[in-house]
């Protein structure tokens, strides 16, 4: 089952593109990485999705719904999440906090400051599942200003599953990290669920290449290759275009 189809998707800047005639699709369950060199559009694809942009022209189908017109809530209402390069935590309150609250967002009732937190067990419980899968259960009274970028890192991926998405977006989860760091969160994705699809954008090859099952390959605004990855390392296009020497490579990957 095709969790999410992308036809003909152009975004137009005046007279740029940001994208132009990209198509592709996601099995369920699949890994899909989206690489690529500055400027490529991988940042404008993922803001299109999310619903923070609207495409010039083309569609996108999630789960066989056409969602091009869809509102950000409504898409996430659907089961789609994303976390973004740049943090967006409360930095002033507790990681177990941060994460309550972005649990009571997804419920049907809503949290309130008057009563005690006990009193909602299974958002607490929905809390220290999350918590727990990304080592930071233990941290869960420290102000989020006071744990390490790659604790904040790992907080924001745990924020975007508190709502069990279908599809998950991660920007750059390991910009910044340490190897140790970002070895840690390539684990993390590899043990999510079938259930949960991800699309990843990612300069650092050791996440793609750790963790996706099919690449897509942007250079301005246009799809240049798609395959899995032993089928992208030996395409001669992508080596001349993104691959092909070591600045391209260290360089690639921040739109």
């Amino acid at each position: 089952m095709e969790a999410l189809k992308i036809d003909s998707l152009t975004k137009r800047f005046g007279g740029v593109y940001a994208l132009k005639n990209v198509s592709f699709s996601v099995e369920a369950g699949n890994r899909l990485a989206i690489i690529g060199p500055n400027g490529a559009g991988k940042t404008t694809l993922f803001n299109i999705l999310n619903g923070q942009l609207t495409a010039t022209s083309g569609r996108m189908y999630f789960y066989g719904q056409d969602i091009s017109k869809m509102a950000t809530h409504r898409r996430a209402d659907l089961g789609l999440a994303r976390s973004f390069q740049v943090s967006n935590l409360f930095f002033n309150l507790t990681v177990l906090d941060n994460v309550l609250l972005a649990i009571q967002g997804t419920e049907s009732h809503r949290f309130q400051v008057f009563r005690l937190t006990t009193a909602y067990k299974d958002m607490f419980t929905k809390a220290q599942q999350l918590l727990s899968s990304v080592d930071l259960w233990g941290k869960r009274n420290d102000l989020v200003q006071n744990i390490s970028h790659g604790e904040q890192r790992n907080l924001e991926i745990a924020l975007s599953l508190a709502s069990e998405p279908r599809l998950l977006l991660l920007d750059e989860p390991t910009a910044g990290l340490t190897a140790a760091e970002s070895a840690n969160i390539i684990e993390m994705i590899r043990k999510l669920g079938a259930d949960t699809t991800v699309l990843i954008v990612a300069h650092d090859m050791d996440v793609v290449f750790g963790v996706a099952n099919r690449i897509v390959v942007l250079h301005y605004g246009q799809l240049i290759a798609e395959g899995t990855p032993e089928e992208i390392q030996a395409n001669s296009k992508v080596k001349e275009i993104y691959m092909g020497n070591e600045e391209g490579a260290d360089n690639a990957g921040v739109d």
